[in-house]
């Protein structure tokens, strides 16, 4: 979606909005953490997020590297910065080309500044002179394709403080195609409310978007202010200085500032801001807050489904998925790809098994085996596992091996049965509650357009022991609106389902729409998602030495356990499934592992069952 359309809905609703700039770390570790945040600060609901460019090398090759991440992986509609400095018209071509192909719909045309050797900014070879050069030739290969976006500077840039002059290259390069504008940051609204007038004046009608720096520490707000020679308003001075030791204190005075000068600008006529997030959330969250534009309970994140849709290349229109990848977005995507179903969005009925292989990055389990340990500790019984899971459901850990995101909210309806389950010995995985009908607008169900209104059949899948899953398949029998699927990390399946064919879990029903059905149940996915799912508890347990009790455990409930799914196709009926699963519960919970254990007749399962009959 083009940036433009985004500002233009903000005025149309008159609803403030806002996005996110965010830098290429330094390290690797650096990058996946910031991947970490960005996909939390999504929550925040910003319209857009940018990645700057780093001229030259790996850097400029993490720019565009980040774009296709956050485009694919994490749903955000991406802009990419691209410069002029160091780059001739080949490279330029290949980082317009990466972005087409990441999805990305925008970028942002800059000169550059001076590579940090050079003290005076200099083309490079067959490279471009000015940003106004770089938008022409954006606009020249790729037609509207890419919104572009240029610099604006409300206080003057760092060789050019001649606010004519600099009004002039401005005109220029919306005469060459650009569409919006981006300031640098500033903190004297007068003056940016002034430069806004002058542009007008200059019969420059695209969108101004304000670069909006949060107060972190005093020592960084001052650093930051100077490199750009912003203006700092003599009554911030007075209230900051003399608190510059204490930043709680500066965050909390500087979060009220900060939200003041939002507000003006807003109260002026422009609805959007533009906040340098420096690949902080904590500073931009308590702004966000003081103005109150967080998504709430009274007003929640909108969703177009009820999954975080991919924006990747060929991925827009995807409207179906299944159900077993809820809590692995990252892996989904991966492992499909090279899908050719995408196109029209459906989930195809070819029977194609094109999931992706295993060893893709981003499948395995993330994270070092030290740090794993430390996240999960090292669990010698079946009860030290269930527990792990309990704190989880309980928000006292954050990822599970089958988990890379918190819990979500609408487990809070059954979370105390998840946690009986798992106190029973029987380890759920992943699950979602019945919901009959609420509406599209729901803050924790809601999804689609509004005046719709949302289904949801109950869904539970888990790993249960081989002592277990024969009375778990005797009860089901009975229940003829139940339908599951069981299978071994071998191989062996079990199920009732009537066909192979998609179940749909979840669907919506919208005015003027066809019935949408966003999430499924179907057996060649699930077969896909049985790989993985055993692999990523291998992995787990290699995380461990060889013959310790945590690995042994581990690896006995990955080579012997059952991995089920069970739906309750009739959504009137929201505990059925628990009623089901009510009094069973695994013998010897807190036995520890060890080889005894494992190389005796009977692999570490009890020869007698004292399951419930």
């Amino acid at each position: 979606m083009h940036i433009r359309e985004m500002l233009a809905d903000a005025e149309r609703t008159k609803a403030p909005s806002f996005s996110f700039e965010y830098f290429p770390p330094k390290t690797a570790q650096g990058v996946q953490n910031l991947y970490d945040r960005m996909d939390r600060m999504y929550n925040f609901g910003p319209k857009f997020i940018d990645i700057t460019w780093g001229a030259g090398g790996r850097i400029a090759e993490l720019t565009c590297e980040m774009v296709a991440q956050a485009q694919a992986y994490l749903g955000l509609e991406t802009c990419m910065h691209l410069t002029c400095t160091d780059m001739g018209e080949e490279k330029v071509n290949n980082a317009l080309q990466r972005a087409y192909k990441a999805g990305c719909t925008n970028i942002l045309a800059l000169r550059g500044d001076p590579p940090r050797e050079k003290e005076r900014w200099e083309a490079a070879e067959g490279g471009f002179q000015y940003a106004r050069d770089l938008v022409a030739h954006i606009r020249k290969l790729y037609g509207d394709h890419f919104d572009i976006g240029v610099a604006g500077y409300p206080e003057g840039c760092d060789d050019n403080k001649d606010e004519e002059s600099l009004l002039d290259h401005l005109k220029e390069k919306v005469d060459m195609g650009a569409s919006f504008i981006v300031t640098q940051m500033f903190y004297d609204v007068d003056n940016f409310l002034r430069w806004v007038k002058r542009v007008r004046e200059r019969g420059i009608t695209i969108p101004i978007i304000p670069g909006i720096m949060p107060i972190a520490t005093y020592a960084s707000f001052i650093r930051r202010a100077n490199h750009m020679n912003c203006k700092i308003p003599e009554e911030w001075m007075a209230k900051l200085e003399p608190v510059k030791n204490d930043d709680v204190a500066v965050r909390e005075i500087g979060k009220t500032l900060v939200a003041e000068m939002c507000r003006k600008i807003v109260d002026a006529g422009i609805r959007h801001l533009h906040f340098y997030t420096m690949n902080l959330a904590q500073a931009t969250r308590m702004v966000l807050e003081e103005l109150d534009w967080l998504p709430s309970p009274n007003r929640p994140l909108k969703r177009a489904l009820p999954w975080k849709q991919s924006l990747g290349s060929g991925r827009r229109d995807e409207d179906v998925r299944p159900i077993f990848w809820r809590n692995r977005n990252k892996s989904y995507i991966t492992r499909t790809q090279d899908w050719d179903e995408f196109p029209n969005g459906r989930w195809g009925d070819s029977r194609s098994p094109a999931f992706g292989e295993l060893d893709a990055y981003g499948i395995g389990l993330t994270g070092s085996n030290e740090l794993n340990r430390k996240k999960w500790g090292e669990p010698q019984t079946v009860k030290d596992i269930a527990n792990l899971f309990v704190r989880y459901l309980n928000q006292e850990l954050e990822y599970l091996p089958w988990s890379e995101a918190p819990i979500s909210s609408e487990a809070e309806l059954i979370k105390d049965d998840l946690i009986a389950l798992n106190n029973r010995g029987l380890i759920t995985i992943n699950s979602q509650p019945a919901v009959n009908g609420v509406k599209s607008t729901h803050p924790v169900h809601g999804w689609g357009p509004a005046n719709g209104y949302v289904y949801q059949k109950a869904y539970l899948e888990l790993l249960v022991s081989p002592e277990l899953f024969p009375e778990i398949k005797r009860r089901i029998e009975d229940h003829p609106d139940i339908t599951y699927y069981a299978v071994t990390k071998s191989g062996n399946l079990h199920t009732n389902a009537p066909s192979e064919g998609p179940n749909a879990v979840t669907w919506g029903v919208f005015p003027g729409k066809e019935i949408v059905q966003p999430t499924i149940v179907e057996s060649i996915s699930f077969l896909a998602w049985k790989d993985e799912a055993f692999q990523l508890g291998l992995e787990w347990a290699r995380c461990y030495d060889a013959d310790t009790p945590s690995r042994l455990l581990i690896e006995e409930i990955m080579d012997k356990w059952y991995l089920i799914n069970i739906v309750n196709n009739d959504f009137h009926q929201p505990r059925t499934i628990f009623e089901i699963l009510n009094d069973l519960s695994l013998p010897d919970l807190e036995k520890v592992y060890t080889p005894a254990h494992t190389n005796g007749a009977t692999n570490g399962v009890p020869e007698a069952s004292t399951v419930p009959q």
